[in-house]
């Protein structure tokens, strides 16, 4: 790995624990809860935005996919930056960037300027995301850094289980009319108070790697890959499928070109913006990202393909929208929260339990949507939504900490960032495919509501059972990941 042995050891050797260290992780984790949340909370205004501000179908859905493109393109090289500059000063500027560009959008008196905002402030949440993860390498150790992990993917899934209930909620107390612009001020206080915190509490972290060499060409391959991947799934509601299909050939080329540029900036011996050696040399690390990318497809889609059924079907308020959805985020922040206090025992397990949760969760939700009147569906479908999100909570959380746990602290940021990166594909994927799927059966015919919600989680389903194939094999191969979490994580690497 990138990181010998012997500054491992001496990293381990020098650690001291930060006794504000919990504190300081309570702050971050609400930054990056605020901006994960806005990935999913805006689906719910659309209809509020175009009646306020007088938006155009393209122009109310680049406000969407504006943000969700920029947080995807900024994951990998804020890390990287975060990794050499340093991930405080990183996330101080991030949060304050965030902050700024959210009271931006809020008073935005024009389509194109709200979208400017929601573009730049996507940037900043993209910038912020990794910093998360960096940081709990640098403050966290052994079984405590479990926790922090565990902690760090709940905010993950509660987040964007969440977005329409708090939508909801803010719609309905600020009204339809400009409610939309509440969506955005209300990271403001939140924002300065977190900054101000963040500020107070996070220590000057120590650079471990020198900051003279920036991999620039890194940055513009892996950026043009991920644009091109995105912008086709982003643009797919507009048919950005049928025009752009040929992006992807391109994202392939510009991939292919990113990977050969790494190993040459690898033999170099210069710091290249994403060590392909992670993949092969940290145990847990390529499976875990896989798994991640392939859950989000499932797990990202169906908030939308649920927003489609309940308001856009049986005629449901964004509010009523959101609780039916409810149980699910409630499940998942309690067994995310308790998963990150025994993954250290079971490991792996977690996963595949959790993945079957879901999968059974979802499967029976769908044959209930399915089947049962409409004046009932929001009260019978309560306990296998709390079943799937307690299965959640044992997939996101315990995965995210198998999988850059053993990332050496050098590799920190660039890691994490790669492996959000995989999973803002994922979620893409997901949502053009789901409801695609929904919108593809449902065709002129409202008769086929049931049919098509049916389709689209029965896809859903089929996603997340590929996840529990790929969490089996990596059980059944034995690849050490959960032998790993009973290690001190940067010792680990001193015996591979």
């Amino acid at each position: 790995m990138p990181q010998s042995r012997t500054e491992e050891t001496a990293d381990e050797e020098t650690y001291e624990p930060d006794p504000r260290r919990w504190r300081a992780l309570t702050v971050t984790l609400v930054a990056g809860f605020m901006g994960l949340l806005d990935v999913s909370i805006v689906s719910v205004a659309l209809p509020s935005m175009q009646h306020g501000l007088g938006t155009s179908p393209a122009q109310v859905q680049w406000v969407v996919s504006g943000y969700a493109l920029a947080f995807g393109l900024a994951l990998v090289p804020a890390g990287r930056l975060g990794d050499a500059f340093g991930r405080r000063r990183m996330f101080l500027i991030a949060l304050a960037g965030f902050v700024l560009f959210s009271a931006l959008a809020g008073a935005a008196p024009t389509p194109l300027l709200l979208v400017i905002a929601r573009v730049a402030q996507g940037l900043a949440a993209g910038m912020l995301a990794p910093q998360n993860s960096g940081l709990i390498q640098d403050l966290f150790r052994g079984a405590e850094r479990g926790r922090a992990f565990g902690f760090f993917g709940a905010t993950v899934g509660i987040s964007t289980a969440v977005g329409p209930v708090v939508g909801g909620f803010i719609l309905a107390l600020a009204g339809e009319g400009n409610g939309w612009r509440w969506i955005f001020y209300v990271n403001v206080p939140i924002g300065v108070v977190a900054l101000v915190l963040a500020a107070r509490l996070l220590p000057p972290m120590r650079r471990s790697t020198r900051p003279g060499h920036i991999d620039h060409v890194g940055v513009v391959l892996l950026g043009g890959a991920v644009l091109a991947v995105l912008l086709p799934l982003v643009e797919a509601e507009s048919g950005g499928l049928a025009r752009l299909w040929w992006l992807f050939v391109v994202g392939i080329v510009l991939g292919a070109a990113f990977v050969w540029w790494e190993g040459r900036e690898t033999r170099r011996g210069r710091a290249p913006l994403v060590d392909l050696r992670l993949l092969s040399d940290t145990a847990g690390y390529a499976s875990g990202a896989a798994l991640g990318m392939v859950y989000f497809v499932g797990f990202s889609g169906i908030w939308l393909v649920f927003a489609l059924f309940f308001q856009n079907g049986l005629g449901w308020t964004p509010l009523q929208s959101g609780l039916a959805v409810t149980p699910f985020a409630v499940g998942s922040a309690i067994s995310a929260a308790l998963a990150g206090r025994v993954v250290d025992r079971f490991g792996r397990r977690l996963t595949v339990a959790g993945l079957c949760g879901v999968a059974a969760g979802l499967a029976v939700t769908t044959v209930l949507l399915a089947t049962v009147p409409s004046s009932v569906a929001g009260f019978v479908i309560i306990p296998s939504m709390l079943i799937g999100g307690i299965g959640g909570g044992l997939v996101i959380s315990p995965n995210i900490t198998m999988t850059l746990r053993c990332v050496p602290v050098r590799m920190a940021g660039s890691a994490g960032g790669a492996l959000q990166t995989g999973q803002r594909i994922g979620a893409a994927v997901g949502t053009a495919a789901l409801t695609g799927i929904f919108y593809a059966v449902l065709g002129p015919d409202p008769a086929r509501l049931r049919v098509a919600v049916a389709a689209a989680l029965g896809a859903a389903v089929v996603m997340v059972l590929a996840a529990l194939g790929i969490a089996i094999a990596e059980l059944r191969a034995g690849r050490r990941t959960a032998d790993a979490a009973a290690v001190p994580p940067d010792a680990a690497h001193q015996h591979q």
